[in-house]
């Protein structure tokens, strides 16, 4: 199968500490690379990772708390240092357009900066022929969303055997690829399963950042591949999370056993805690398949 694969270059919250790095990731998909949030030092988890940046040309970001988005202008100065060439495009909320552009017009000038505001709600800001990101409205203290990068259909598989044994040319590929039966010249049909396989299931992942648990991202993400959910907290300190509006290891697994994704990963995690063992375990014992997300990991999706 095609790559897709998801990278941690920082899952740590709001506030500094020496084991984690603020919010990024890096999603590759087939090659091309998406920066996913984008908090302080971005830039040097990505050469930490040996990250191809030539291969970045979109960043997405879920909203303008700074641990997830005051790296930005420090990563698109360097680009624009090391001589990037092309464009790169910017989605994030409304007012980040006022607070970033300014900067990046000082900044940088050999480099072609496009920034697309998104609206606060449930929209697709990204499509290509393989790959749609859209936009998922959480609940936090202010305007922000997840992400939900989806695969699209893609064409059966050709049974090589048996589309030569029934000698069907080339120019007829793309229609039975795409589901149609092939016709011999004396009228025989071949039904469109013997000449193919079905295609691999379409593959999701969804990254849900600093939210209260919401039903409704679980319906968004059912039966994701692969699930990312903010869990700050620790069960023992959920009225604090609800107070910040964030979730608990125990509220993320229990949105991940709704959506009846395969995988959870949970990060963003509170300073207060020196290791994030008991999140995990919290977190398992509603949804076992629940890792911890660490700077430097990268997983399948």
């Amino acid at each position: 199968m095609d790559v897709f694969k998801v990278s941690i270059l920082g899952c740590g919250s709001a506030k500094p500490t020496l084991r984690h790095n603020p919010s990024a990731q890096i999603v590759n998909f087939r090659d091309n690379l998406f920066l996913v949030d984008c908090g302080e030092g971005t830039q040097l988890q990505m050469l930490k990772m040996k990250v191809k940046v030539n291969r970045m040309h979109h960043i997405f970001i879920s909203h303008l708390h700074g641990d997830h988005c005051y790296g930005l202008p420090g990563l698109l100065s360097t680009l624009g240092l090391m001589g990037a060439q092309g464009s790169i495009t910017i989605h994030l909320p409304k007012g980040g357009m006022e607070l970033f552009k300014p900067l990046t017009d000082f900044a940088v000038h050999n480099m072609d900066i496009i920034y697309e505001p998104y609206e606060y709600g449930n929209h697709v800001i990204y499509e290509d022929k393989s790959l749609i990101v859209n936009t998922m409205p959480l609940k936090h203290r202010m305007e922000c969303v997840g992400f939900v990068f989806r695969e699209k259909p893609q064409p059966r598989h050709i049974i090589r055997e048996m589309v030569d044994f029934h000698k069907v040319p080339i120019r007829c590929m793309k229609d039975i690829k795409d589901g149609a039966d092939f016709v011999k010249e004396d009228g025989t049909v071949v039904p469109n399963e013997v000449l193919t396989k079905p295609a691999d299931k379409p593959r999701v992942y969804a990254y849900i950042s600093d939210t209260l648990p919401l039903k409704a991202v679980s319906s968004e993400v059912k039966g994701a591949d692969l699930l990312y959910h903010e869990a700050t907290f620790g069960n023992a300190d959920a009225p604090r999370a609800q107070e910040t509006c964030h979730s608990t290891a125990l509220q993320a697994a229990t949105v991940a056993k709704n959506a009846e994704v395969k995988r959870l990963i949970i990060g963003h995690y509170s300073s207060r805690y020196k290791e994030e063992q008991d999140l995990l375990k919290e977190a398992q014992t509603v949804f076992p398949n629940t890792v911890l997300a660490d700077e430097g990991l990268t997983f399948d999706v």
